[in-house]
């Protein structure tokens, strides 16, 4: 079956996810978490023999692999989703006009969502779990370094629905994984209502040049900690640490640190050492090398590298003011987070930083569906249209407007 015929596929099932109740939903989510509870030996088999052949790298290897644990997590993000309420249908505004009409805007699925993405099995099930949830029809697209676990997953989740008496074929996986078949994926317009990319920078890019279908930008995670004069040094060490090594192949994971002068000529040394001590390559401008000589030169396009490994660039400001020039400069506004106990300093940064996720005090890591409550995420939209950040069930949805008359008519 091509590319456009998979799509077409979902599309006229999409009514049996779109008109399903939702308690019909919930039984889905909870079948789907189950089975791939009780078929984990499978996906680990199909994991393994997608990791067998895959040689790009350890950090990004990371996001291939599967465990039991992952898999629990998976299944358990799944079950969360039965505990938020369906947004469908909800009513967002009311209002009665002068002439009579009753309008509402009204939450309605996109109808047929497209998510194209690499090597991270989980985002297969958080994927179809979300599409369920807000009854949206879903293609997924992945990438063949990790087409088995995907097969694997997307036929136990729709075994497990066609056990419970419900039509699975809204749910397609895409077998083409060739770049060709990617271009015909993107220009699947009349098929796809929406296209989600999520990946690296070039996947992201490619589909903006190539799409016909629109499409939610998601982004790559230039993170930043700013460290400001205040900042407690104890806490400061234990954000870095975590928001960098905590698991470095990840967007949300840090990857500049930023610094106040007076804060660094205290403080640095011990950081760098927490972080080379947890094998962190730590490159640096002039001045932070010149505070700590432990610190490598940074080339310029560092401070604009989103690395996915146990690498982080540190610049050295005068200020808050400098901090946040400097990170709205080289960022791609995911997530920052500013270490302070100044509480001007804070807002200051919060009002000011332009990303999608903005901290005081707490790890970027927390840029995530899941720790967000939202049950699982499409992706983290780093765009300012329809959605930004975690996108959970809402940003599933479109809205109509319902209007209810007695006779009206335009003069």
């Amino acid at each position: 079956m091509t590319v456009s015929e998979r799509c077409l596929l979902a599309k006229r099932n999409a009514h049996s996810v779109a008109e399903s109740t939702e308690a019909e939903k919930n039984e889905m989510l909870s079948r789907a978490a189950e089975a791939l509870t009780a078929h984990a030996e499978d996906i680990l088999a199909a994991n393994a023999r997608d990791l067998s052949v895959f040689n790009r790298g350890e950090q990004l290897r990371d996001r291939l692999l599967l465990t039991k644990e992952r898999i629990a997590g998976v299944a358990e993000g799944l079950k969360q989703l039965r505990r938020l309420q369906c947004p469908v249908g909800e009513v967002i505004e009311r209002r009665t006009a002068e002439n009579g009409l009753f309008i509402e805007r009204v939450r309605v699925p996109f109808g047929t969502v497209g998510i194209i993405y690499e090597a991270r099995p989980n985002v297969t099930a958080d994927a179809i779990g979300l599409c369920i949830k807000s009854g949206n029809a879903v293609v997924l697209r992945g990438s063949k370094d990790a087409f088995h676990s995907n097969a694997a997953i997307v036929r136990i989740i729709k075994e497990s629905l066609a056990d419970g008496g419900f039509n699975p074929e809204f749910i397609q996986l895409l077998e083409d994984c060739s770049r060709e078949g990617a271009v015909e994926f993107m220009r699947c317009k009349g098929a796809l209502d929406v296209l989600i990319p999520r990946g690296s920078a070039s996947l992201i890019q490619s589909t903006l040049e190539n799409a016909t279908v629109p499409v939610i930008e998601t982004g790559t995670g230039n993170c930043h900690i700013y460290l400001e004069a205040t900042a407690d040094p104890v806490e400061a060490r234990d954000i870095v640490i975590n928001a960098k090594t905590q698991r470095p192949s990840v967007c949300n994971a840090a990857e500049s640190l930023v610094a106040d002068r007076s804060f660094a000529e205290k403080h640095l040394c011990e950081i760098v050492c927490a972080l080379r001590d947890r094998g962190v390559c730590v490159v640096g401008d002039g001045a932070s090398r010149n505070i700590c000589a432990e610190i490598g030169a940074a080339a310029e396009e560092d401070f604009d590298t989103e690395f996915l490994s146990l690498k982080i660039s540190v610049k050295i400001v005068e200020n808050v003011e400098e901090a946040v020039s400097f990170i709205n400069a080289h960022s791609t506004h995911h997530s920052e987070a500013i270490v302070t106990e100044d509480e001007a300093a804070a807002e200051t940064f919060l009002r000011k930083i332009d990303s999608a996720c903005v901290y005081v005090n707490a790890s970027t890591r927390f840029t995530d569906g899941f720790e967000f409550g939202f049950g699982a995420e499409m992706g983290i939209s780093t765009q300012k249209l329809h959605a930004r950040g975690p996108m959970g069930l809402r940003e599933l949805t479109s809205y109509k407007y319902v209007v209810r008359g007695s006779g009206q008519i335009r003069k």
